[in-house]
């Protein structure tokens, strides 16, 4: 068992506002920081994988990213990759301090969009002893224009982030699309996601549902494949060849500089986020990956 405790801690001018999960009857426990997909609040999923890495002995820390959730932050709900970087690199800081954290034994556990970023911290962070990636979605160019409807698609949501951040230099007015609708063909997904418009999965109010045009610049020339040989800390993936671009998976994982394992199994990218067996089988296998490598 475990209990959570709402804690805050700075990242830049921001404050940010995260649940770390203690597990019981533990001093100095190893460590990990835990994030979710993009534009996700930590209700969404992280504190699901944050309350189950505690069960199993681990002191886990999700929180809200700077313009997210409860944390602080201007401008709101963009998807700034260099943003939540730094973002994790003060979690992992505020988690290395913490009296019931042993800052000897930290790790990052990053699900979907996550994944690219922890990844990201983790290459330039040598306290981060250990590295585990759920769902990942990890892209580089080529993965982008395949998933984004082609070079043409992917030209014009730039075009489109561009004159959006002109525009909120000039006014200071956040031009937003809903993150996930049906109806709505400019939405960043534009189709039904059932876990992100069901209010019993991921639907929920903390979520806003909108997404920064201005933020597709940055994400689209996103290089998280480049990443990978920059990683020397064990990684551990696990992934489902029908979830979210698997070739990024491949790709990156092959590309991994230190020890490294990856785990195929069955499932929805949606699976992985509150679903059973994906959810407990990834847990499973991650704290696994904590056990033997943050020693």
């Amino acid at each position: 068992m475990s209990t959570q405790h709402k804690v805050t801690f700075p990242s830049g001018e921001a404050t940010l506002t995260g649940n770390l999960f203690l597990p019981d009857g533990e001093t100095r426990a190893p460590g990990i920081v835990v994030a979710g997909t993009w534009t996700s609040v930590k209700e969404m999923m992280a504190d699901r994988y944050a309350e189950r890495l505690a069960d199993r002995g681990y002191a886990a820390l999700s929180f809200d990213f700077t313009g997210f959730g409860e944390s602080e932050g201007e401008p709101r709900d963009v998807e700034d990759p260099a943003r939540k970087v730094r973002d994790i690199h003060h979690a992992v800081t505020f988690l290395a301090a913490h009296p019931s954290v042993d800052a000897d034994r930290l790790g990052a556990l990053g699900i979907c969009a996550a994944a690219m970023y922890m990844a990201d911290n983790a290459a330039h962070d040598p306290r981060v002893g250990a590295l585990a990636l759920v769902a990942p979605w990890l892209h580089d160019a080529v993965i982008c224009e395949a998933a984004y409807g082609g070079a043409d698609a992917v030209s014009q949501k730039i075009k489109l982030a561009r004159e959006a951040r002109a525009r909120f230099t000039r006014t200071g007015e956040v031009e937003v699309v809903p993150v996930v609708s049906a109806t709505d063909e400019r939405a960043a997904m534009p189709y039904a996601i059932d876990f992100y418009l069901n209010p019993a999965r991921g639907g929920i109010p903390a979520w806003p549902n909108r997404f920064a045009v201005m933020a597709w610049e940055d994400w689209l020339t996103y290089d998280s494949i480049a990443l990978a040989p920059l990683i020397t800390q064990p990684t551990q993936l696990v992934h489902g060849a029908d979830a979210a671009v698997p070739d990024g998976a491949r790709r990156f994982h092959a590309g991994l500089a230190g020890p490294r394992d990856i785990l195929w199994t069955d499932g929805t990218q949606f699976d992985f986020y509150d679903q059973e067996p994906q959810v407990t089988l990834a847990v499973d296998t991650v704290a696994a990956h904590f056990g033997r490598t943050l020693r």
